[in-house]
C-alpha cells in the first residue's frame, strides 16, 4: 500500500470515528436532560416557532435531530430513528410541503 493511500485510510478512519463520538455524546446529553430542562426546551421551541412563523414538518427529522414530538418521546434531540412520523422538525411555512416525507400532522 503506498503511502498516500494509507494516509487517506487513515484520515478517513479518523474523520469517521469523530462523527460518531459526537453523535455519541449529543444522544447522552439529550436522555440526561431533566423534566425541567425538558419542559423549557419544549416552551423556547413554541416561543421560537411563534416568532418565526414556524410549522411543525413530521417525517423528515434525522435521528437525535428533532424539535419536539407527539409520540414516544416528548423533548427536542431524543428521536431514535430517522424520519419519524411522530417526531417534527420546525420549518418556515410552507416548506413542509416541498420536501418529500413531511407532513404537518403526526401519523
Amino acid at each position: 500500500m503506498d503511502r498516500r493511500m494509507f494516509a487517506a485510510s487513515v484520515f478517513t478512519a479518523a474523520v469517521g470515528l469523530a462523527g460518531a463520538t459526537a453523535l455519541t455524546a449529543t444522544s447522552a446529553s439529550a436522555e440526561m436532560m431533566s423534566k425541567d430542562q425538558m419542559m423549557k426546551m419544549q416552551q423556547s421551541n413554541m416561543a421560537r416557532a411563534k416568532t418565526h412563523h414556524l410549522v411543525a414538518c413530521y417525517g423528515i427529522n434525522a435521528v437525535g435531530r428533532n424539535d419536539c414530538a407527539a409520540g414516544a418521546h416528548s423533548c427536542a434531540g431524543q428521536a431514535t430513528k430517522a424520519n419519524d412520523p411522530a417526531s417534527f422538525v420546525l420549518l418556515p411555512a410552507g416548506d413542509c410541503g416541498k420536501i418529500q416525507g413531511g407532513a404537518l400532522k403526526a401519523s
